[in-house]
Protein backbone atom coordinates (compact mmCIF):
# COMPACT_ATOMS: atom_id res chain seq x y z
CA UNK A 1 0.00 0.00 0.00
CA UNK A 2 1.07 3.30 -1.03
CA UNK A 3 0.32 6.22 1.72
CA UNK A 4 0.53 9.63 1.63
CA UNK A 5 0.24 11.87 4.98
CA UNK A 6 -0.93 15.59 5.01
CA UNK A 7 0.33 16.85 8.28
CA UNK A 8 -0.65 19.80 9.36
CA UNK A 9 0.71 21.81 12.76
CA UNK A 10 2.88 23.70 13.33
CA UNK A 11 5.13 21.87 16.18
CA UNK A 12 7.01 19.00 15.34
CA UNK A 13 6.86 18.05 19.17
CA UNK A 14 3.28 18.22 19.15
CA UNK A 15 0.51 15.56 19.79
CA UNK A 16 -0.56 15.59 15.97
CA UNK A 17 3.02 15.47 15.38
CA UNK A 18 3.56 12.12 17.62
CA UNK A 19 0.74 10.71 15.99
CA UNK A 20 2.18 11.63 12.16
CA UNK A 21 5.85 9.69 13.16
CA UNK A 22 3.48 7.01 14.70
CA UNK A 23 1.95 6.53 11.37
CA UNK A 24 5.33 6.50 9.73
CA UNK A 25 6.93 4.26 11.23
CA UNK A 26 4.10 1.78 11.97
CA UNK A 27 3.15 1.70 8.45
CA UNK A 28 6.51 1.27 6.74
CA UNK A 29 7.24 -1.51 9.18
CA UNK A 30 4.59 -3.53 8.07
CA UNK A 31 6.09 -2.77 4.33
CA UNK A 32 4.27 0.27 3.02
CA UNK A 33 5.59 2.80 1.05
CA UNK A 34 4.86 6.64 2.98
CA UNK A 35 5.02 9.98 1.40
CA UNK A 36 4.70 12.87 4.34
CA UNK A 37 3.91 16.24 3.18
CA UNK A 38 4.65 18.34 6.29
CA UNK A 39 2.62 21.50 4.87
CA UNK A 40 4.32 23.82 7.66
CA UNK A 41 7.76 22.51 7.32
CA UNK A 42 7.29 23.32 3.35
CA UNK A 43 6.36 26.59 3.75
CA UNK A 44 3.04 26.04 1.75
CA UNK A 45 1.66 29.06 -0.06
CA UNK A 46 -1.82 28.93 1.72
CA UNK A 47 -3.41 31.35 -0.47
CA UNK A 48 -4.89 30.89 -4.23
CA UNK A 49 -3.39 33.94 -6.51
CA UNK A 50 -2.91 34.80 -10.36
CA UNK A 51 0.90 33.49 -9.39
CA UNK A 52 -0.80 30.18 -9.65
CA UNK A 53 -1.59 29.81 -13.04
CA UNK A 54 1.17 31.50 -14.75
CA UNK A 55 1.46 34.79 -17.40
CA UNK A 56 -1.80 33.65 -18.63
CA UNK A 57 -3.86 34.16 -15.49
CA UNK A 58 -6.95 36.00 -17.32
CA UNK A 59 -7.74 39.55 -15.41
CA UNK A 60 -9.68 39.87 -13.50
CA UNK A 61 -8.90 36.48 -12.19
CA UNK A 62 -11.31 33.48 -12.92
CA UNK A 63 -9.85 30.69 -10.44
CA UNK A 64 -12.05 28.12 -11.68
CA UNK A 65 -10.96 28.95 -15.21
CA UNK A 66 -7.80 29.79 -14.86
CA UNK A 67 -6.79 26.66 -12.94
CA UNK A 68 -8.12 24.07 -15.20
CA UNK A 69 -6.62 25.89 -18.11
CA UNK A 70 -3.22 25.60 -16.01
CA UNK A 71 -3.54 21.76 -15.54
CA UNK A 72 -4.45 21.12 -18.92
CA UNK A 73 -1.35 23.05 -20.19
CA UNK A 74 0.78 22.05 -17.50
CA UNK A 75 1.66 25.11 -16.15
CA UNK A 76 0.77 24.90 -12.22
CA UNK A 77 3.31 26.08 -9.94
CA UNK A 78 5.82 23.00 -9.21
CA UNK A 79 4.48 22.92 -5.90
CA UNK A 80 0.74 22.06 -6.80
CA UNK A 81 1.94 19.91 -9.55
CA UNK A 82 3.87 18.23 -7.38
CA UNK A 83 1.23 17.43 -4.38
CA UNK A 84 -1.51 16.45 -7.72
CA UNK A 85 1.25 13.47 -8.41
CA UNK A 86 1.22 12.61 -4.64
CA UNK A 87 -2.31 11.90 -4.48
CA UNK A 88 -2.07 10.15 -7.58
CA UNK A 89 0.44 7.88 -6.40
CA UNK A 90 -0.86 7.04 -3.33
CA UNK A 91 -3.54 4.13 -2.82
CA UNK A 92 -4.66 5.86 0.75
CA UNK A 93 -4.26 9.31 2.12
CA UNK A 94 -4.31 10.35 5.64
CA UNK A 95 -5.11 13.61 6.65
CA UNK A 96 -3.37 14.69 10.40
CA UNK A 97 -4.51 17.94 11.91
CA UNK A 98 -6.35 19.73 15.10
CA UNK A 99 -9.58 20.90 14.67
CA UNK A 100 -8.99 24.60 14.90
CA UNK A 101 -12.20 26.85 14.87
CA UNK A 102 -14.38 23.83 13.78
CA UNK A 103 -12.38 23.15 10.98
CA UNK A 104 -9.40 21.82 9.58
CA UNK A 105 -6.12 24.42 10.09
CA UNK A 106 -5.82 27.78 7.68
CA UNK A 107 -2.90 25.97 5.88
CA UNK A 108 -4.70 22.76 5.23
CA UNK A 109 -7.74 24.26 3.54
CA UNK A 110 -4.99 26.38 1.33
CA UNK A 111 -3.84 23.18 0.25
CA UNK A 112 -6.71 22.11 -0.78
CA UNK A 113 -7.71 24.97 -2.48
CA UNK A 114 -4.48 25.07 -4.36
CA UNK A 115 -4.54 21.46 -5.19
CA UNK A 116 -7.67 20.32 -6.17
CA UNK A 117 -8.10 22.04 -9.08
CA UNK A 118 -10.59 22.19 -12.23
CA UNK A 119 -9.87 19.46 -14.28
CA UNK A 120 -8.06 17.58 -11.54
CA UNK A 121 -10.41 17.54 -8.52
CA UNK A 122 -13.71 18.91 -10.27
CA UNK A 123 -14.85 19.55 -13.61
CA UNK A 124 -14.39 16.06 -15.00
CA UNK A 125 -16.60 13.75 -16.70
CA UNK A 126 -19.50 14.00 -18.64
CA UNK A 127 -22.60 17.13 -18.05
CA UNK A 128 -25.45 15.88 -19.68
CA UNK A 129 -29.27 15.60 -18.73
CA UNK A 130 -28.59 11.83 -17.40
CA UNK A 131 -24.94 12.76 -16.09
CA UNK A 132 -24.32 15.81 -13.75
CA UNK A 133 -19.75 15.48 -14.00
CA UNK A 134 -18.11 12.49 -12.34
CA UNK A 135 -18.09 13.20 -8.57
CA UNK A 136 -19.28 12.36 -5.67
CA UNK A 137 -18.28 8.78 -6.49
CA UNK A 138 -16.41 8.85 -9.23
CA UNK A 139 -13.74 11.28 -10.40
CA UNK A 140 -10.02 11.30 -10.93
CA UNK A 141 -9.42 10.49 -7.69
CA UNK A 142 -11.68 6.91 -7.27
CA UNK A 143 -10.35 4.23 -6.43
CA UNK A 144 -8.02 5.72 -3.12
CA UNK A 145 -9.35 5.81 0.36
CA UNK A 146 -8.84 8.50 3.23
CA UNK A 147 -8.47 8.22 6.71
CA UNK A 148 -9.06 12.26 8.48
CA UNK A 149 -6.68 11.52 12.26
CA UNK A 150 -8.22 14.49 14.51
CA UNK A 151 -7.81 15.79 17.77
CA UNK A 152 -10.17 17.80 19.36
CA UNK A 153 -9.39 20.06 22.80
CA UNK A 154 -12.59 19.41 24.50
CA UNK A 155 -13.79 16.47 25.63
CA UNK A 156 -16.29 13.55 23.38
CA UNK A 157 -19.11 14.92 25.28
CA UNK A 158 -19.11 18.29 23.62
CA UNK A 159 -18.90 16.63 19.97
CA UNK A 160 -21.63 14.23 20.64
CA UNK A 161 -25.51 14.24 19.43
CA UNK A 162 -26.65 16.74 22.26
CA UNK A 163 -23.51 18.48 22.64
CA UNK A 164 -22.46 21.96 22.25
CA UNK A 165 -20.27 21.50 19.53
CA UNK A 166 -22.59 19.57 17.70
CA UNK A 167 -21.85 15.97 16.45
CA UNK A 168 -18.75 15.62 15.48
CA UNK A 169 -19.59 13.62 12.39
CA UNK A 170 -21.09 16.61 11.36
CA UNK A 171 -18.28 18.79 11.76
CA UNK A 172 -16.39 16.87 9.69
CA UNK A 173 -18.95 16.14 6.80
CA UNK A 174 -17.86 19.23 4.46
CA UNK A 175 -14.39 17.96 4.73
CA UNK A 176 -15.19 14.12 4.29
CA UNK A 177 -17.93 14.45 1.52
CA UNK A 178 -17.90 18.18 0.13
CA UNK A 179 -13.65 17.65 -0.18
CA UNK A 180 -12.62 14.32 -0.49
CA UNK A 181 -15.62 12.23 -1.42
CA UNK A 182 -16.48 14.84 -4.59
CA UNK A 183 -13.35 13.54 -6.43
CA UNK A 184 -13.99 10.20 -6.07
CA UNK A 185 -11.97 9.51 -2.80
CA UNK A 186 -13.80 6.50 -0.44
CA UNK A 187 -13.38 7.87 3.10
CA UNK A 188 -12.97 5.65 5.76
CA UNK A 189 -14.70 6.45 9.44
CA UNK A 190 -12.17 8.86 11.02
CA UNK A 191 -10.01 8.35 13.99
CA UNK A 192 -10.68 10.49 16.69
CA UNK A 193 -8.66 11.94 19.74
CA UNK A 194 -11.05 14.29 22.32
CA UNK A 195 -9.92 16.20 24.95
CA UNK A 196 -6.14 16.19 23.98
CA UNK A 197 -5.65 19.34 26.11
CA UNK A 198 -5.43 16.92 29.26
CA UNK A 199 -4.07 13.86 27.67
CA UNK A 200 -1.55 12.17 30.26
CA UNK A 201 1.55 10.18 29.44
CA UNK A 202 -0.86 7.09 30.50
CA UNK A 203 -3.35 8.48 27.87
CA UNK A 204 -1.26 9.00 25.05
CA UNK A 205 0.34 5.33 25.34
CA UNK A 206 -3.56 4.04 24.98
CA UNK A 207 -4.23 6.38 21.91
CA UNK A 208 -0.73 5.49 20.56
CA UNK A 209 -2.21 1.50 20.89
CA UNK A 210 -5.67 2.62 19.45
CA UNK A 211 -3.56 4.48 16.37
CA UNK A 212 -1.64 1.73 15.33
CA UNK A 213 -4.19 -0.20 15.09
CA UNK A 214 -6.23 1.68 12.60
CA UNK A 215 -3.51 2.21 10.54
CA UNK A 216 -2.82 -1.54 10.54
CA UNK A 217 -6.32 -2.20 9.49
CA UNK A 218 -6.77 0.37 6.79
CA UNK A 219 -6.87 -2.30 3.99
CA UNK A 220 -9.71 -4.13 5.46
CA UNK A 221 -11.92 -0.89 7.10
CA UNK A 222 -15.16 -0.41 5.16
CA UNK A 223 -15.47 3.11 4.17
CA UNK A 224 -18.66 6.20 4.99
CA UNK A 225 -21.37 4.63 2.89
CA UNK A 226 -22.09 8.24 0.80
CA UNK A 227 -24.52 8.11 -1.76
CA UNK A 228 -23.21 7.80 -5.20
CA UNK A 229 -24.66 10.66 -7.77
CA UNK A 230 -24.84 9.20 -11.00
CA UNK A 231 -26.26 5.73 -9.15
CA UNK A 232 -30.10 6.47 -8.75
CA UNK A 233 -30.18 7.78 -5.54
CA UNK A 234 -30.04 11.49 -6.80
CA UNK A 235 -33.05 13.18 -9.47
CA UNK A 236 -30.51 14.55 -12.16
CA UNK A 237 -30.19 17.53 -12.78
CA UNK A 238 -31.97 18.89 -9.73
CA UNK A 239 -29.32 16.29 -7.38
CA UNK A 240 -32.53 16.06 -4.76
CA UNK A 241 -32.35 13.07 -2.87
CA UNK A 242 -35.30 10.64 -4.63
CA UNK A 243 -38.47 10.26 -2.68
CA UNK A 244 -37.96 7.22 -0.05
CA UNK A 245 -34.92 6.18 0.26
CA UNK A 246 -34.27 8.64 3.62
CA UNK A 247 -33.88 6.41 6.31
CA UNK A 248 -36.43 6.69 9.28
CA UNK A 249 -36.00 9.41 11.27
CA UNK A 250 -33.17 11.24 9.50
CA UNK A 251 -32.46 14.43 8.37
CA UNK A 252 -29.48 16.64 7.52
CA UNK A 253 -26.41 15.24 6.55
CA UNK A 254 -26.91 12.25 7.36
CA UNK A 255 -29.48 11.88 4.58
CA UNK A 256 -26.55 11.61 2.23
CA UNK A 257 -25.01 8.18 3.67
CA UNK A 258 -26.59 4.90 2.49
CA UNK A 259 -28.58 2.33 5.46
Amino acid sequence: MKTLIVYAHPEPMSLNGSLKDLAVSTLEAAGHEVRVSDLYAMNWKAVVDAADYGPEASSPLKVAVDSGRAFDAGTLTADVRAEQEKLLWADTIIFQFPLWWYTMPAILKGWVDRVFTYHFAYGVGEHSDTKYGERFGEGTLAGRKALLSVTTGGPESHYAARGINGPIEDLLFPIQHGILYYPGIEVLPPFLLHGTDRMTGEDYADAAKAWEQRLLTLETTEPIAFRRQNFGDYEIPSLQLREGLEPTGRTGFGLHVRG
